[in-house]
């Protein structure tokens, strides 16, 4: 079992606010009482009220509990989101509850949950203004692989159609930036958002190839 599903798990045990032995746990998650000694220390660490110890046992004091519930991948997606624009807010009480609460749904949250660009969803600028309507594409099409046909202006201001495999959404200085591989570059490109008009799913779709991916973009610039 993955440890972001243990957790999940976890959470949901304790859920009756009864007090929960370190070896019980263990053995009903098939793991060493060592393990979930950690794994309390890491839901503690991230603002869940878990109380107990070694040798006594850890329970959940009164905590706003939602019933259980299940989103899909979109749902997610908007709630992941709505956290992050929260955790940027002037109001420094609301920015704290905002990164607990982000560090509650990570500890949470089920591996297959990925992360399909940064912590970052704001609309301080123009710039960010002009790339909002095509954000939820991007997301989609970097989470299954889809290509997107899309023009942008080359260093003359000519704008030239491209396709594209998405690989990253992150949002730098004012504006959102799409990390991608160009297919009329054969090379990877960074793409301002608001710059890229129009950007739809051109009904392609690509598997990652070696190379060509996001992984291989980042060693380009941590190797010699």
């Amino acid at each position: 079992m993955r440890r972001p599903d243990r957790l999940f798990d976890l959470v949901q045990i304790l859920r009756d606010g009864k007090l929960h032995r370190a070896a019980d746990l263990a053995a009903r998650l098939g793991v060493s009482t060592r393990t979930v000694w950690r794994d309390m220390a890491t839901l503690a660490g991230s603002g869940l009220p878990v109380e107990g110890a070694r040798g006594v046992g850890y329970q959940l004091r009164d905590p706003t509990v939602l019933p259980p519930m299940t989103l899909s991948r979109d749902e997610f997606e908007a709630l992941r989101l709505g956290v992050a624009l929260a955790a940027g807010a002037a109001d420094p009480t609301l920015a704290r509850a905002a990164a607990s609460l982000r560090a509650k749904i990570g500890a949470v949250a089920p591996a297959r949950a990925e992360d399909t660009g940064s912590g970052s969803f704001v609309f301080a600028s123009e710039e960010a203004a002009r790339a909002a309507p095509h954000l939820g594409l991007i997301r989609r099409a970097i989470r299954d692989h889809l290509t997107l046909g899309l023009g942008y202006p080359d260093a003359g201001g000519t704008v030239r159609p491209r396709r594209v495999r998405p690989l990253h959404l992150d949002f730098w200085g004012r504006a959102w930036l799409l990390t991608a591989w160009c297919e009329l570059s054969q090379d990877f490109r960074v793409f301002r958002v608001d710059l890229a008009t129009p950007i739809e799913h051109d009904g392609g779709a690509f598997m990652p190839e070696h190379g060509k991916t996001a992984e291989d973009y980042i060693a380009r610039f941590t190797t010699a």
